[in-house]
């Protein structure tokens, strides 16, 4: 395991500087006042991505070349990932205190905070403002059509969002640094910024984004189980959690979402509160007529977006302590 060996230098362990980093995370979040200063690591990473796709997925191309392009994109980016990593990783090992640097880029790589606080906004806008400021605020989290939504609507796509980007946003980023440290890490946000940006099942990218996207369910294929898995052990530990039912949902109805990832945490999330997700929803131009995920009610309201993130929270608790748990057990 890459982390296990990088002693040398003047580093704390590389799991404990994760600990450090999940700290750094939850106490000041995503740190918008810096980073309109300087760029956000993500910011950057897209810039380059949106440069990349302007060049190479031309619209006259045939399909068969916008693919091996798109193949070439996704092999190129992960190559730089890595490569960047490693050469942080590297410096952190044999500078003198560089090592808070490599600390704070990976506290920068998580969102913890910044998601509860996203979703916790949904639920203070609906509460104070009504269904036009709930849908305002849910559009900053997802990528459906708001002006769709009813209340129902904009606590479901809330509390949905907060149950996938636990796994893509929480559990993955830190399952990557555990099995490669920082290179791992910047790996995974390079290729779920690719996803996010081009993977796309429509004419421009179904092609061009097709490696980003199956490269993007390959790396999360283990995270989204673990997340359903915190989120169920979770669940005794909420109001009203249903325990039982997560795991008969994670088990019966993850594989009704049309993403191999994304239904196992909402699954967990939809059975541990009583909830049916998903669903059939409404993107600009386009209509998904997917299942619902679990049995209980789709009259989701504010009340549940609040035991959503209780259960958030508590799941982001054992994360961290799953992170204490491999550092004891390599002691």
């Amino acid at each position: 395991m890459f982390p296990l060996f990088m002693h040398f230098g003047h580093a704390p362990d590389p799991l404990l500087m994760l600990f450090m980093a999940i700290a750094v995370d939850a106490a000041l979040g995503e740190m918008g006042w810096l980073f309109r200063i300087i760029p956000h690591p993500v910011v950057l990473i897209g810039r380059l991505i949106a440069t990349l796709d302007r060049r190479l997925n031309k619209p006259e191309r045939p399909d068969r070349d916008r693919r091996l392009r798109g193949i070439l994109l996704a092999f190129g980016m992960t190559i730089l990932a890595l490569a960047l990593g490693g050469g942080i990783a590297f410096v952190a090992r044999i500078l003198p205190h560089f090592w808070l640097v490599e600390v704070f880029i990976t506290a920068t790589l998580l969102a913890q905070r910044s998601l509860f606080e996203h979703v916790h906004d949904v639920a203070q806008a609906l509460a104070q403002g009504g269904l036009a400021a709930g849908r305002f605020a849910v559009s900053r989290i997802v990528g459906r059509d708001p002006q769709s939504l009813d209340e129902y609507g904009v606590a479901r796509a809330a509390i949905e969002s907060l149950a996938e980007n636990f796994a893509d946003g929480v559990v993955a980023p830190v399952f990557w640094y555990v099995i490669a440290g920082l290179p791992g890490l910047l790996l995974y946000k390079t290729v779920n910024t690719l996803d996010s940006m081009v993977g796309y099942r429509n004419d421009k990218y179904r092609a061009f984004g097709m490696a980003s996207a199956r490269l993007d369910d390959l790396l999360n294929l283990i995270p989204a189980r673990l997340a359903a898995l915190m989120l169920t052990l979770a669940a005794p530990f909420v109001p009203k959690g249903r325990p039982v039912a997560a795991l008969v949902t994670v088990v019966t109805q993850a594989r009704h979402h049309r993403s191999p990832n994304s239904g196992w945490p909402e699954a967990a999330t939809a059975g541990a509160l009583g909830l049916a997700l998903g669903g059939p929803r409404k993107y600009p131009g386009l209509v998904v007529d997917e299942k619902w995920i679990g049995s209980g009610r789709a009259r989701a309201g504010i009340a549940d977006i609040h035991r959503a993130l209780h259960l958030f929270t508590v799941a982001c608790v054992m994360d961290s302590g799953a992170v204490i748990l491999v550092l004891w057990l390599q002691s």
